[in-house]
């Protein structure tokens, strides 16, 4: 297996700026045929939803690992709802097969005088 080194805050708040980023660039009310800028965040295999379901299921088998025995109620409940919202967020990748069938919709949809 690999090693990996351990990640830092900044390269933490790097991924998250650039998130915000896509945010602010898609709220600029961009053309929709940018929608494939979407594609690598909602990948089914390598996107946020995926990663970030198996980020919360690691935080919680951490929590679970590392709490001591007995683990107390709260603890529990913390680890219940690392793993209730990794399901959850793991579950949007989904979205994933909405890109190509919209990115299509509006290709297809446009007419000559739109595409000047």
């Amino acid at each position: 297996m690999p090693a990996f080194s351990t990640p830092d805050p900044s390269q933490i708040a790097q991924a998250t700026s650039t998130l915000a980023d896509v945010k602010e660039y898609l709220r600029g009310n961009p053309p929709v045929t940018d929608v494939p800028l979407l594609e690598p965040l909602l990948d089914k295999d390598t996107g946020v939803p995926v990663l970030l379901g198996d980020i919360l299921r690691d935080a919680a088998r951490l929590a679970s690992d590392q709490s001591g025995r007995p683990e107390t109620d709260e603890i529990r409940l913390i680890i219940d709802g690392l793993r209730e919202a990794a399901q959850e967020t793991t579950d949007w990748h989904v979205l994933h097969w909405a890109l190509p069938r919209l990115h299509q919709h509006f290709t297809h949809s446009a007419t000559p005088q739109d595409e000047r």
